[in-house]
């Protein structure tokens, strides 16, 4: 700078001598600045400490923040220095970092002196490059999203509980073990009715035994004993109707009791009650059981059924072959379907049994007659 007001020094001085040829009409002379006061020297050098602390602060939040689309910024030219005040100028063409249009661009600042130019600038903040926008956008697709801070968990409402009764278990536990006890009592007490039904028995006095089991199945009517010996007593003393009905209530509360079942059917059959159905009713608990197969099959060939008879005389058969009164039975129930071989057959089985009575024996015989054997 100092070089270059030295030259326009020397013009000026050189226009000034007489015969010297008159600067052009578009030379003009660059008044000299003038001088500023202490006050601006200082103003000056604050602001421009408030503008490095501005760029370094805007670095510092753009380095912290996470990579967005930045737009490059490039830092604005010094203002060309203005050279010192002389007589005559010449204008030296300066390179620009851009080409600017004259009319959109404010009159030039005064520079400060030499000293305050000599002085070297703070180091300010390095300027950015300029970033390629769709290299961001495909850097934050690939990257991972930062996980988030889960949020402090607020703590659970405390829900209220109410108060357990402390008297329910206790009383829950003496309820049952009252009831527990009634039920052994009851099952007690009728087996001491039965034990006493046997005693007066053994002296012959069967009115009062009776009054001892009916006593006693009033207090436990699940009582199986009891209920046998009062049934077995009644029919002796012939009172069928009491021994039905006393069957009939151990039915309806267990039919599995093919015996009692059994029972029932034969006082049916001697009074023309129901025996069929009561058979039917407790035919599904009577497996194996030859005895039960046998007196169905004797119903139902009573009831004309001769083939269903048929059926259940050989399932009875199974369990005790060597029967020779339900070989005599099939036979019947066959020789009643026409089946006069098979019916033979049984009769022979029935005859080879030894087995049969001298009636039953003779009875054989004749329907062997019939068949021709």
């Amino acid at each position: 700078m100092s070089l270059i007001n030295k030259m326009l020094q020397d013009i000026d001085a050189r226009a000034g001598q007489p015969g010297a040829a008159p600067l052009p009409d578009d030379v003009r002379p660059v008044l000299a600045p003038e001088p500023r006061a202490p006050w601006r020297r200082a103003a000056l050098g604050g602001g421009v400490l408030l503008a490095v602390a501005a760029v370094g602060a805007l670095g510092w939040r753009m380095m912290d923040t996470p990579a967005t689309p930045v737009m490059a910024v490039a830092d604005a030219p010094a203002p060309a220095p203005a050279p010192a005040r002389a007589s005559s100028a010449v204008v030296v063409a300066m390179p620009a970092a851009a080409p600017v249009q004259v009319a959109d661009v404010a009159p030039a600042a005064p520079l400060p002196p030499a000293e305050e130019q000599s002085a070297p600038a703070p180091p300010g903040p390095a300027p950015r490059q300029p970033v390629d926008a769709r290299e961001i956008s495909a850097k934050q697709a690939t990257a991972k999203p930062a996980a988030a801070k889960p949020a402090p968990a607020e703590p659970a409402p405390v829900k209220p509980t109410a108060a357990k009764p402390v008297a329910a278990k206790p009383a829950a536990a003496k309820l049952a073990a009252t009831g527990g006890g009634r039920t052994e009592v009851a099952a007690q007490r009728a087996e001491g009715a039965y034990r006493r039904a046997l005693a007066v028995l053994e002296d012959g006095r069967v009115t009062e035994a009776i009054a001892a089991l009916q006593a006693g199945l009033a207090l436990d009517p699940r009582h199986e004993p009891s209920r046998q010996t009062l049934v077995g007593l009644l029919i002796e003393a012939r009172r069928p109707d009491e021994a039905m009905r006393q069957l009939q209530a151990a039915l309806a509360l267990d039919p599995r009791q093919p015996s009692m079942a059994m029972l029932l059917a034969r006082l049916q059959v001697e009074r023309g009650g129901p025996a069929l159905e009561t058979l039917m009713r407790t035919l599904p608990y009577a497996a194996g059981n030859g005895g039960y197969h046998a007196f169905l099959a004797g119903v139902l060939q009573r009831d004309g059924r001769q083939h269903e008879a048929a059926e259940h005389y050989q399932t009875a058969l199974r369990s005790a072959p060597q029967n020779g009164v339900w070989w005599m039975g099939l036979g019947i129930s066959l020789q009643a379907e026409l089946r006069d071989a098979e019916a033979a057959a049984a009769f022979q089985q029935a005859q080879a049994s030894g087995s049969l009575s001298a009636e039953l024996q003779a009875f054989v015989e004749r329907r062997l007659r019939q068949l021709g054997r």
